[in-house]
């Protein structure tokens, strides 16, 4: 085995899979409350004039939202992402990889000081773009 990946999930093609499209489409049914409030923000270039999409395939991995013109990924993270940091930081790095920036946020960020939370976006949306 020595030579060879040592993971298919991060295989060259660029095209996801079928077992990655169907898992993305059922995490946009199935979004959390908060996924679903900063989508209400987001969506519909409503948010600095920036097109997001939400639960998007990129590689082997799924964004929770994902700004193309900026190279911006926005994860929010519940309770779950705490518990495999080696898993997190493997995902950033490939996304990286791929050009994108990663902001992370916990759920209670969002809840607790949104506005906070929409200033980084924001700063990030700008940075990444060019734009003044």
């Amino acid at each position: 085995m020595r030579g060879r990946a040592v993971s298919t999930m991060f295989r060259k093609n660029p095209y996801p899979s079928e077992r990655i499209l169907g898992f993305a489409q059922e995490l946009r049914k199935s979004a959390t409350p908060h996924e679903d409030h900063l989508w209400r923000i987001l969506r519909r270039r409503q948010f600095s004039d920036f097109k997001f999409r939400r639960q998007v395939p990129i590689g082997p991995f799924i964004a929770d939202f994902a700004c193309y013109e900026a190279k911006l990924i926005i994860e929010l993270d519940g309770s779950q992402h705490g518990e495999d940091e080696l898993y997190d930081s493997r995902r950033d790095a490939e996304l990286k990889r791929r050009g994108f920036r990663v902001l992370r946020f916990w759920n209670g960020d969002l809840k607790v000081n949104l506005a906070h939370v929409l200033d980084a976006i924001d700063f990030a949306l700008r940075e990444g773009s060019g734009a003044d």
